[in-house]
């Protein structure tokens, strides 16, 4: 007759399950701007290489990995969603968008869904931004980045990276046009900074000498 097998006695071996990396990054692309310097037409609908502006901002952060997209709109909203093709993405009117950049973050972050592991933060008047500066984001990201800046020769810049545990407190702190600036000011020692130069240009849209150039370029 055959002996027990001793109380806890292990069984066959277990592989252990391989822990899960972080969720999908969900894309931000604040288009609410009015440019008023601009002679008060609204960014998103200004045109770039043939097509609104906000369509070449959703086709960068998609071509860099990010598969949801949530677009925040503004000035002539209800023009911007009859006029620009954005499929798939979702989009969130700001009734307040007047009141600056930081409105737009706020409505933003509040219509993430709820697996987003971390928002990459694109304006949409920045069309030197390219899909592999989004990349080096998504990297840093995967490797552990909570909060992340693409860098031009080392001076922070757009897009920004911002993890999911500091969505509440990006969104206390953005007031008027200064967007995250609040919270990576307050977390300044691990933001991580991904050069890019040497793929996109941090330049914004906020003139009509800057329209001319981008457009000419």
């Amino acid at each position: 007759m055959r002996a027990p097998a001793p109380t806890g006695q292990a069984g066959p071996m277990q592989t252990a399950p391989t822990p899960a990396g972080p969720g999908p990054v969900a894309a931000l692309v604040l288009a609410a701007g009015g440019g008023r310097r601009l002679g008060g037409r609204p960014k998103a609908l200004l045109r770039y290489r043939g097509r609104p502006l906000v369509e070449h901002a959703v086709a960068v952060v998609r071509a860099g990995g990010c598969t949801e997209v949530t677009v925040v709109l503004g000035a002539a909203g209800e023009r911007v969603r009859a006029t620009a093709h954005l499929p798939g993405c979702r989009l969130v009117g700001n009734p307040d968008w007047a009141q600056g950049m930081g409105s737009s973050l706020r409505a933003g972050l509040a219509a993430l869904p709820p697996h987003a592991s971390a928002a990459l933060v694109m304006l949409v008047d920045t069309p030197g931004v390219t899909p592999a500066a989004v990349a080096r984001l998504l990297a840093a990201h995967r490797a552990g980045a909570e909060l992340a800046a693409a860098a031009y020769e080392g001076r922070r810049g757009h897009p920004v990276l911002i993890g999911a545990r500091h969505f509440a407190e990006a969104a206390a702190g953005a007031r008027g046009d200064a967007g995250a600036r609040a919270l990576l000011a307050a977390h300044a020692a691990e933001l991580v900074l991904v050069e890019c130069a040497d793929v996109a240009a941090p330049d914004d849209l906020d003139t009509p000498a800057d329209l001319a150039r981008w457009s000419a370029g």
